[in-house]
């Protein structure tokens, strides 16, 4: 109680202060008003200095956006990447020219209009027609901007193509894991009840679409086909980022999110592109998720459609290593969850 009452008297005794100050100027401002102006010394200098700093700042602008340009626009992978790449630019081009108008107006005007003894301040209430024109005119241009965007994000969020490569990708701290259909191109149902160390994912076994899922510790994805990445948390809120492919869905724990898009460069077409013989595709977690944030990453590789094939085919079913869970199917379904899974009964 007694420390509330000396917070409340500082506030009361700051409060007291402030005003005394305020009556204090206001006194001086009176007793001031008749005497004549006197114009700094620093007033042209500090007005010219605007004009300087204008073009001292648009020179290391326009060095800076040239000179690293490579560094901070990555070479794009997807099809809705070259769509996002051009709103991009649209917007960009028609903010940075709104402003480069601005800040010159902005910055020239201190030189032009600075005190001078013989100019007089011309007092400009209000024009209704000016505030019409750039109030109507920035809506309108942000209005195209945003439907131009929101078609772009309505696609590639909306129903992905009956062909689509299924990937499901779960994010919990600290990393990713990754789990495919089989060859039916079906996930199984999962239940976070049924998580465990070693069913991560909690895959239901009592859905058959599951006996053939497999969960390898790299995404590989074929090249000009349309990928589905089914994204959930287990924990805290993460986020899939995968720049190359203008790639970026939030993973929110009880709330599964998706994101499908078309990758058109392999890992070796890229290589060959960057010059890097180590490049490698990566998602990593934009959601400071932790302690452990900075680990949050996956490796990508794309590939051709027929080396995808092989590989898809070629990975074993997560169950035919662990059939111990072949307990969890129901009876009636044991059978063709074996042969899904190629668990037999001697390793069982």
């Amino acid at each position: 109680m007694m420390n509330f009452i000396i917070v409340i008297g500082a506030i009361l005794l700051l409060a007291i202060i402030l005003t005394i100050y305020r009556i204090s100027t206001l006194i001086s401002v009176a007793k001031n008003a008749e005497k004549p102006k006197k114009v700094s010394s620093w007033n042209n200098a500090n007005a010219l200095l605007f004009v300087l700093f204008l073009i001292a700042g648009f020179v290391l602008f326009g060095w800076y956006s040239v000179v690293y340009f490579d560094d901070y626009t990555l070479p794009v992978a997807s099809e809705h990447g070259v769509r996002t790449d051009n709103l991009f630019w649209i917007t960009t081009a028609v903010t940075g020219v709104v402003f480069l108008i601005t800040h010159i107006l902005l910055f020239i005007f201190p030189w032009q209009y600075r005190f001078k003894e013989n100019k007089k301040a011309y007092f400009y209430p209000d024009n209704v027609k000016l505030e019409v024109i750039w109030t109507v005119v920035p809506a309108f241009v942000l209005a195209l901007l945003v439907i131009g965007g929101w078609q772009v994000w309505s696609d590639i969020t909306d129903k992905a193509p009956e062909d689509a490569e299924v990937v499901e990708i779960m994010g919990f701290q600290f990393a990713w894991r990754v789990r495919y259909p089989g060859m039916d191109n079906q996930l199984g149902n999962y239940d976070f009840r049924l998580i465990d160390a070693e069913n991560q994912f909690g895959m239901d076994f009592t859905d058959r679409a599951s006996f053939d899922d497999f969960t390898p510790r790299n995404i590989v994805i074929p090249k000009g086909q349309p990928v589905l990445l089914k994204i959930r948390a287990r924990d805290v809120l993460h986020s899939v980022f995968a720049p190359h492919f203008r790639l970026k869905m939030d993973a929110v724990p009880g709330m599964p999110t998706q994101f499908w898009f078309v990758p058109t460069k392999t890992t070796a077409e890229m290589r060959a592109e960057t010059g890097d013989p180590n490049f490698n595709y990566e998602i990593a977690c934009t959601e400071i998720c932790g302690r452990g944030h900075f680990s949050m990453k996956m490796l990508v590789e794309v590939v051709e459609p027929e080396e995808y094939q092989e590989w898809k085919a070629s990975q074993e079913p997560w169950l035919a290593s662990r059939p111990e869970y072949l307990a969890k199917v129901p009876d009636n379904l044991k059978e063709l969850a074996m042969i899904a899974s190629g668990v037999n009964e001697n390793n069982d």
